[in-house]
């Protein structure tokens, strides 16, 4: 009797099992076919980043910005000079690339197969972006056992849905500047990092590492603000083990300084350590003292809400929880990365206290990262809150997403419109020096093809800049500075010729062309 009624027991056990087995297989199948869902979602909102390239910077939007006008044709300058002219160095004037040459290698790179155009360096820009998103996927899948379920299952998804419907996001993934390639080099260089390989290759991880670092600096120098993020993750890689960490640093370290102490003495070698020092001398300068501390802490932190204020609260309030009562996700090594990613850029945009939006995108994905990955951990513990969690965070993808069809659906091309005005006009005088003086002059370049010297940076004052290379015309955003005309005044009369309204900023919306005519 007692025989037979245990083998009922185990029979009754045996279909509890299979029960649950097949309850759970349906349940992951149905997570799958939802994060897929919401992978497709993504990807239609990153394919629309490719749309209407040749479109102004979203006008009349929260981000008052003025890389719009001038920073496309200013960091790829040596690229573009490259091939419209055969070097990518000008004498005297703004070389940027000599202190940060990856971005405009890659545009040369680019250029080699396209042509110079601004549609194919905002579309590299894009791939960028686009790859990000990816690398980010790939990140947010290695996650804590704990995490596994719902919400850890389909965190990933979400995260690159907020970073793909992202209106921030979108409006300056599309501008050619150097902060996408940024992100892109710090997210490669933390998943190399936490990625340790076997069968003695781990030389060749580490190697790869440094060489990551150096081109981070070599595409924004801001980049040795990341780096805590990055070590940490080799720490994180190594197994928190000092033992293998030491080694592991010392030879990524050295990596990048050889290979940054290499292109520094080529910089010296070639003659071009004026451009290379200009460059930090034109950005030496810092809006926070004694006096202003606070107020500089309250309003770069403040301005973060630029990233998306929604997104931007759940880090916030991730963070605290974690602080307050979910202390072991410090242990996590991807969380605690974004958190050091977040604060060491944070510690620039304080100090420079220049606080422009484009710079804000080197923190929106580490930010994004950070709320998904908080909310994760926080919806492993407290299940219930899992699916309102995910009902959240859909709304807050549908009002982004209906903001960033909104831009793509209205698309404006006050500025190319206004650029090819400007060259019609300028072509149309056939003796008359086609060489144009502005500080969106590299822009114009770039959209046109028309040869350009910046009226701004230079490593030679500005008189001696239009001595040297005599232009024929002055391109002007609304007016005249005092400074400019001082040093046009001289040579030249300026005649007002033609105005073209561009872009929405009310310092900058009206392109006024004048011709430079020689005094005799």
């Amino acid at each position: 009797m007692q025989e037979r009624r245990a083998v009922q027991l185990r029979a009754a056990l045996f279909c509890i099992i299979v029960r649950n087995v097949k309850a759970s297989r349906h349940t992951v199948r149905i997570l799958q076919t939802v994060e897929i869902a919401i992978l497709c979602v993504a990807a239609v909102f990153l394919a629309m980043h490719y749309a209407h390239l040749r479109a102004d910077f979203p006008n009349h939007s929260p981000w008052v910005d003025w890389a719009k006008y001038t920073d496309e044709g200013w960091y790829g300058d040596a690229a573009i000079r490259y091939y419209l002219r055969g070097k990518w160095h000008l004498p005297g004037d703004f070389n940027p690339a000599a202190a940060l040459p990856v971005w405009p290698l890659m545009e040369g790179l680019l250029f080699g197969v396209t042509g110079v155009g601004v549609v194919p360096a905002r579309a590299l820009s894009v791939s960028m972006f686009v790859v990000s998103a990816v690398i980010v996927y790939v990140l947010m899948r290695r996650r804590p056992s704990a995490h596994a379920g719902f919400a850890g299952d389909l965190a990933p998804a979400f995260a690159v849905l907020m970073l793909a419907v992202s209106p921030f996001l979108f409006a300056f993934s599309r501008l050619a500047i150097v902060e996408p390639l940024l992100v892109l080099l710090t997210l490669l260089a933390m998943l190399v990092a936490w990625t340790p390989l076997k069968n003695g290759r781990e030389w060749w991880r580490r190697i790869v590492l440094g060489l990551l670092m150096a081109l981070m600096i070599g595409t924004k120098t801001t980049a040795v603000c990341l780096m805590p993020a990055v070590l940490w993750m080799l720490w994180c890689g190594e197994g928190r083990r000092w033992r293998k960490v030491w080694p592991a640093a010392l030879t990524a370290c050295a990596t990048a300084g050889a290979v940054i102490a290499l292109y520094l003495a080529a910089v010296v070698k070639s003659g071009h350590w004026a451009d290379f020092k200009y460059l930090f001398d034109a950005n030496q300068y810092t809006g926070i003292t004694r006096e202003t501390f606070w107020s500089v802490i309250a309003k770069t932190l403040h301005d973060t809400q630029w990233t998306g204020p929604a997104v931007a609260c759940i880090s916030l309030g991730v963070v605290v929880i974690a602080n307050l009562f979910r202390r072991r996700i410090w242990h996590d090594a991807l969380f605690t990365g974004c958190v050091l990613w977040v604060a060491g850029y944070f510690s620039f945009l304080a100090y420079h206290a220049s606080l422009q939006p484009r710079y804000y995108m080197v923190i929106a994905v580490p930010i994004v990262l950070l709320a998904l990955r908080g909310l994760e951990d926080v919806c492993s513990e407290w299940k219930r809150i899992a699916v309102p969690a995910a009902a959240g965070l859909l709304l807050i993808a549908s009002v982004q997403a209906s903001r960033m069809t909104a831009y793509v659906r209205h698309p404006e091309y006050t500025f190319a419109r206004a650029a090819e005005k400007v060259k019609r006009v300028v072509l149309a005088e056939k003796n008359h020096s086609n060489m144009v003086l502005s500080i969106s002059g590299s822009d114009l370049t770039l959209m046109t093809g028309l040869p350009s010297i910046c009226d701004d940076f230079g490593t030679l004052d500005l008189d001696q800049r239009v001595a040297k290379y005599r232009p024929g015309w002055f391109i002007a955003w609304n007016y005249v500075e005092d400074d400019k005309m001082d040093a046009l005044t001289g040579l030249y009369r300026l005649t007002r010729v033609a105005e073209f309204p561009a872009m929405d900023d009310p310092d900058r919306n009206l392109l006024i062309v004048y011709r430079l005519d020689a005094k005799k």
